[in-house]
């Protein structure tokens, strides 16, 4: 939960790099904040089958676009690639395939241009 914090306290920070588990942490409890928001909305009558979601879970899905958007730059800029590489994902099945291969990929070692290492020296 602390990752997820972490995250959500940066939450318009677009420099410096993230690790692994900041950001797979910060996804994790995304989606299941989600799912329980889903639930909730279904039960009280306000989800949309239209929208796919509901009232819930809409303003949320606003509150965390800017955090998740700047996890996800600063997880790029970690193994050494600039936060545009994040619009690949426009490019439908192949793009989401390799964003998620550079999401996967451990950090590139020592310093970069984005910043020092977030592992510590120990990486």
């Amino acid at each position: 939960m602390n990752w997820y914090l972490e995250a959500v306290k940066k939450y318009a920070v677009f420099d410096g790099r993230a690790r692994r588990k900041e950001y797979w942490y910060f996804v994790l409890f995304n989606t299941i904040i989600f799912v329980v928001l889903t639930i909730i909305d279904v039960l009280t009558g306000s989800y949309s089958q239209e929208a796919g979601m509901g009232l819930l879970g809409g303003i949320y899905t606003l509150a965390v676009l800017l955090p998740s958007i700047a996890v996800a730059v600063r997880r790029l800029h970690d193994t050494a690639r600039s936060g545009w590489w994040l619009l690949i994902a426009l490019i439908p099945l192949i793009g989401a395939i390799v964003l998620l291969v550079f999401m996967v990929k451990d950090s590139s070692p020592g310093q970069n241009e984005y910043g020092a290492n977030p592992k510590g020296a120990t990486a």
